[in-house]
């Protein structure tokens, strides 16, 4: 393990521009410098790397970060490899600490699993190239599929021999030990666990073997059909998406994934040319595996044979894909087809045409196959109704479950206020479930459910938590910016008081009131670090495990706009206000200062709600005493507002 403080040598020496600019061709334009983004195709420059800040940030397709972000996203390596990469750079000595024990025994477990599988890899694919039963059983299998042997290389496809330890035996003359071999899901005490099967290889995203799936042959034996690797240190297969080691970068290219339910499909379409196609690993699609695709694209195609059973099975898994806010469609092949049967009958050109003729939104496909069902039984009906209300309300994008509800509501024949009703409804009980989960467990979401930040739309689609037309959003967002982008800069001079202890002394008390939950969370973080004797930066916030906070970072740090030193020449106009970063003393007084007026202003809407209820009640005493406070309130309100030169009504 690297110590603390060469990481924070690495973190500290590291160029971004350097970095980014061993694989992106940067210009310069003002204080930044601009390049096509590696991330996406486009044709205008939208990748801007902030030099003075340290940071890049792409504003066509939103991944940004540090030079380790970079590497992470472009080179696919770890943190650790990461760090190796950029010490290496620069010629940084690397120091290691020891670690602990367990941690050692922990370590070199993964090593030996790794290790092992990929023995076992070379030995099936062994086996099947240069055995006599491999090559008459298992190579003729894939050669009746149409696999060229670069791509049964490509691949790591392989036979095991169907002896009772012929692999083990193999394994143990090479030198592993067999409890090794047990705990890679390879041996079951004193025999193999693949025995008489075909191999598919299962490797993870960095490309290493972790598992295998095998699929036996014989018609007349009774064993399931297919078996994979049981779960191990290295292998879990709600995790693992089969070929996405291979599709990554196509994926990435096209803009697209391609989701199919069988390691053939996956071989036949990536041999033809169809690189950008992956599929669930034995398992019903997963959380974890969206959030693999979403990595590299938002779009999803999901081909289905014609098969009705197994579509509706995979449904639920396609609302997942809905839930991370992925765009999906659906292809449906002609009856009795998968993908690789049909790539084989119609030939590529036929089967991408008809890619791109079939494919169906989710939502549409989901609500015409179950009307078809249906039919004109009202009692079906509703249910089918509020099944796709169910789907529709996943969404996290309010304009796309607005189009959607619309699009429903002429579909069914039903009023679309209906819909929306429901869809307000099942929201509603979402977010109030997972407010309860999360208090529950006295922690904050990671990420927040479907629909906690939906705008007020006009068809009625439910609000935002904000309660006012407003919201306090603006003002402690402007906050947040000033923590995180100047937290540790002296605000003053004689009392040594920076940014972050100005600020946090004044609304510490208030943090809980927040509206948003992300910003809440980075104040609180602040709030942490002051009482351990640190001080915020962008920087910290960058390097944080929650990504939804190094997100905000990189936005608050980064903008597609900056000021113009041509202004002045061009048009002779003397700009006498500071440049932002010359200005965070001025702009954290007066940022607090509109705090406080939004949030006074917020209480006198709350207090005056209140006299009209007491009014109505004929509570005349009490309200007495709410009108005097309100009175106070705008006294407060007001004094804040001329401050400001701000006019409150």
């Amino acid at each position: 393990m690297i110590k603390a403080n060469t990481v924070r040598e690495i973190l500290e020496t590291a160029r971004v521009d350097d970095v980014v600019g061993d694989f992106v061709n940067l210009r310069r334009r003002g204080t930044n410098l601009i390049g096509l983004c590696p991330f996406h195709n486009e044709k205008s420059p939208s990748f801007n790397v902030n030099p003075g800040r340290n940071i890049y940030k792409c504003f066509g397709c939103g991944r940004g970060g540090d030079a380790v972000n970079f590497l992470m996203e472009h080179e696919h390596l770890s943190f650790p490899e990461s760090l190796r990469w950029l010490a290496n750079k620069y010629g940084i000595e690397i120091e290691e600490v020891e670690l602990s024990n367990e941690q050692l025994a922990e370590q070199q477990l993964a090593d030996s699993l790794f290790i092992v599988n990929q023995f076992a890899c070379d030995y099936y694919q062994e086996q099947l190239l240069n055995s006599d039963r491999g090559r008459s059983v298992g190579l003729s299998y894939f050669k009746g599929r149409g696999f060229r042997e670069e791509t049964i290389r490509k691949f790591g496809l392989g036979y095991a021999p169907m002896g009772r330890d012929l692999f083990l035996q193999a394994a143990t003359r090479a030198g592993h030990k067999p409890d090794i071999l047990e705990k890679a899901g390879l041996i079951k005490t004193d025999r193999d666990f693949f025995r008489d099967r075909v191999m598919f290889t299962i490797r993870n995203l960095s490309g290493k073997v972790v598992g295998f799936g095998g699929r036996i042959l014989q018609k007349d034996v009774k064993a399931p059909k297919y078996i994979n690797t049981p779960e191990t240190e290295v292998y879990n297969k709600s995790r693992i998406l089969f070929g996405a080691f291979h599709a990554k970068q196509a994926i990435r290219r096209e803009d697209e994934c391609i989701l199919t339910e069988g390691y053939t499909d996956v071989i036949s379409l990536h041999q033809a040319g169809i690189e950008n196609v992956v599929a669930s690993s034995g398992t019903s699609l997963t959380v974890d595996q969206i959030r693999i695709i979403k990595r590299y694209t938002p779009n999803v195609k999901v081909l289905f044979d014609g098969d009705k059973a197994g579509i509706r099975a995979a449904l639920r898994g396609i609302d997942l894909l809905l839930e991370q806010d992925l765009n999906v469609k659906i292809v449906l092949l002609p009856d009795g087809e998968d993908p690789d049967s049909y790539l084989q009958k119609m030939g590529l050109t036929v089967f991408k045409d008809y890619l791109q003729e079939k494919a169906e939104d989710f939502i549409f496909f989901k609500a015409n196959l179950l009307l078809a069902d249906a039919g004109n039984d009202p009692v079906k009906r509703t249910a089918l109704i509020k099944d796709i209300v169910g789907s529709i309300a996943l969404i996290p994008d309010p304009i796309k479950r607005s189009l959607y509800v619309k699009e429903c509501a002429r579909l069914f024949g039903v009023e679309e206020q209906l819909l929306v009703a429901e869809v307000n409804k099942i929201i509603a009980t979402s977010l109030k479930k997972h407010q309860q989960q999360e208090a529950a467990r006295g922690n904050f979401p990671s990420e927040p459910p479907p629909g906690w930040e939906e705008p007020q739309a006009e068809m009625g689609l439910l609000p935002q938590a904000a309660p006012t037309a407003m919201g306090d959003e603006y003002q402690e967002r402007d906050l947040v910016r000033l923590l995180v982008l100047y937290g540790q800069e002296l605000f003053d001079q004689s009392a040594e008081q920076t940014v972050a202890q100005f600020i946090m002394s004044n609304i510490d008390d208030v943090i809980d009131n927040f509206d948003n939950i992300v910003y809440q969370r980075t104040t609180k973080e602040c709030q942490v670090l002051l009482e351990r004797g640190e001080k915020p930066s962008v920087q910290y916030f960058m390097q944080h495990e929650a990504p939804e906070l190094r997100q905000l970072a990189i936005d608050l740090a980064t903008s597609p706009y900056e000021f113009s030193e041509n202004w002045e020449k061009k048009w002779e106009v003397v700009l006498n206000q500071k440049m932002p970063d010359e200005n965070f003393i001025k702009d954290s007084a007066h940022g607090l200062k509109r705090f406080r007026l939004r949030k006074l202003t917020r209480i006198c809407e709350e207090n005056i709600a209140k006299v009209k209820e007491l009014s109505a009640q004929d509570e005349l005493e009490e309200m007495m005493l709410y009108l005097r406070l309100q009175q106070r309130l705008q006294e407060l309100r007001n004094e804040l507002a001329k401050e400001l030169g701000t006019v409150v009504f």
